[in-house]
């Protein structure tokens, strides 16, 4: 014989459930009909693993690119990075700073200007264009860094990738004792349309002598 439990006793008894539930602090779907599960971000969702602009190899456990933003943030990861050259002389961005200490990436600054603002050389001259200046020593400064395997693996960027970035892999491959055209090449696939003869010409009078020593201890 099936007992049928009156309508006002169901709704006393959901009640008294519905406060126990509270009380452990279960908090019940159906109290919250509209709320869907938010989905995961991309990155944590297991997608793709986006690049930076300009981003490639240079050599083992040095790369390059122009600057990252949060998309690329999961493909720096697996770099497994240590540091980062950044050769802008505006404060790095607040979300990418974050990024590296959540991570323990280092971050060393050279700041160069982008704008077209003097020359490094009394040759440019004869180029009559502007250039962008490009301080030598602070070239040779962030060689230092880069080349300090304590250091690597680094990532290398400036905004684009391009020109600041460029002159710095470039000087980079003239102790790797490359030859001027090849160096030029390389240059040119980044830079294409923009290129500038004067940062080929920085590039070309660069002299990699005093830093020899370090490409000899790799």
């Amino acid at each position: 014989m099936k007992l049928e439990v009156p309508a006002r006793q169901r709704s006393q008894d959901a009640e008294q459930n519905d406060k126990a539930v509270g009380a452990l602090g279960i908090d019940l779907w159906k109290n919250h009909p509209t709320r869907l599960p938010l989905p995961l971000p991309e990155a944590e969702a297991g997608g793709a693993l986006v690049p930076p602009l300009n981003f490639a190899m240079v050599d083992d456990g040095i790369f390059r690119s122009g600057l990252p933003d949060a998309d690329n943030f999961r493909f720096l990861l697996s770099l497994n990075l240590r540091s980062i050259v950044y050769l802008c002389p505006e404060p790095y961005p607040e979300e990418n700073a974050r990024f590296l200490w959540q991570n323990g990436i280092e971050l060393h600054q050279f700041g160069i200007e982008g704008s077209k603002s003097g020359l490094t050389m009394p040759e440019t001259l004869l180029l009559q264009e502007p250039l962008a200046y490009i301080p030598e020593e602070t070239i040779r400064e962030a060689l230092k860094v880069i080349l300090d395997v304590r250091n690597q693996p680094v990532l290398i960027h400036c905004k684009r990738g391009k020109h600041r970035t460029g002159c710095v892999v470039g000087c980079l491959r003239k102790l790797q004792k490359w030859c001027l055209s090849s160096v030029f090449d390389e240059y040119l696939h980044f830079a294409a349309a923009k290129a500038r003869s004067t940062d080929q010409r920085f590039m070309e009078l660069f002299d990699a002598s005093s830093l020899m020593h370090l490409t000899a201890s790799q």
